[in-house]
């Protein structure tokens, strides 16, 4: 069994949505988060509230599982959305969900949003939401466990058609001009699935996938791992570092940016980690073996 290193999540300079960043606004929750024009201020609210450089979206981990039919609580000025009651019990009802449409729904105000602000020239984010995360607004996460251990090679069907949408999902961001692409699962976490099944995720998801993005990666963007996935896929013999040299002092955004047609893939530092610094300079892209 591979030792693989756990992430502590320890950021404490971005809040994201919350009645810091929400009041003063004059916008009406849950409303807010539905509409291009309303989620251009709130990345803009949120960007000026952390002294950022950068515009981020979604405010939520929500927008893939809704797009396939998950049903979400919608939040209120202080949370964002977030899933609310399972629609599927095992991992037939879910491949046998609709394929996502990029021009209806959040998701297509998500995208215009991001093509809105890339053309006022802001540097954007679009977070990209893994499997696991996805699976538990669809199904009960004792569900999700229970089909993985009885039935690996159904799931992994579940997580090539989950592979396939997010794909799809990076080449429409693409379109809209996104700079860069972050990808979190917090539900696939070393802490959440224990080391068996996260080395199970590695070759039956994140592994196949992240080798798939770096195939559609090009010179407009680059695209930023969670540390946690970082750590798993290095520890785990699926990927290395490979050390770049910049100056020292240099912002990490600033680093990525500066990156872009480079590097497709990085991965040492959370963006909510809001003005970080590399050590020595370092960037290390991750690369897969």
């Amino acid at each position: 069994m591979s030792n693989i290193r756990e992430f502590k999540c320890t950021y404490s300079n971005s809040v994201g949505i919350s009645a810091e960043t929400t009041a003063g606004l004059g916008l009406e929750f849950p409303d807010a988060y539905m509409h291009s024009d309303t989620m251009q201020i709130l990345a803009r609210a949120i960007k000026a509230h952390d002294k950022s450089d950068f515009v981020l979206l979604p405010f939520c981990r929500t927008i893939e599982a809704e797009s396939l039919g998950a049903v979400l609580n919608y939040g209120d000025a202080n949370t964002g959305p977030r899933a609310k009651d399972p629609i599927c019990t095992s991992a037939d009802e879910v491949l046998a969900l609709p394929s996502i449409d990029f021009g209806t729904k959040r998701i297509h105000e998500v995208l215009d949003a991001c093509r809105a602000m890339k053309d006022a020239g802001e540097n954007v984010c679009l977070e990209i939401t893994g499997p696991f995360t996805i699976l538990n607004a669809l199904m009960e996460p004792r569900l999700v466990f229970k089909a993985y251990r009885k039935d690996r090679d159904k799931m992994r069907q579940v997580f090539s058609k989950f592979s396939d949408e997010l794909i799809r999902y990076i080449e429409e961001g693409k379109k809209a001009g996104v700079d860069i692409f972050i990808f979190s699962d917090s539900a696939g976490s070393l802490d959440i699935l224990g080391p068996k099944y996260l080395v199970n995720a590695v070759e039956d998801f994140y592994d196949p996938f992240i080798r798939r993005v770096t195939g559609v990666i090009d010179d407009s963007c680059i695209f930023l791992l969670c540390p946690k996935f970082t750590y798993a896929l290095i520890d785990t013999d699926h990927a290395e570092f490979v050390d770049h040299q910049l100056e020292e002092g240099i912002d990490f955004m600033e680093a990525m940016l500066s990156m872009k047609g480079k590097v497709k893939i990085a991965g040492q530092v959370c963006i909510k980690n809001v003005g970080v610094k590399l050590a020595h300079g370092r960037f290390r892209e991750i690369r897969m073996k």
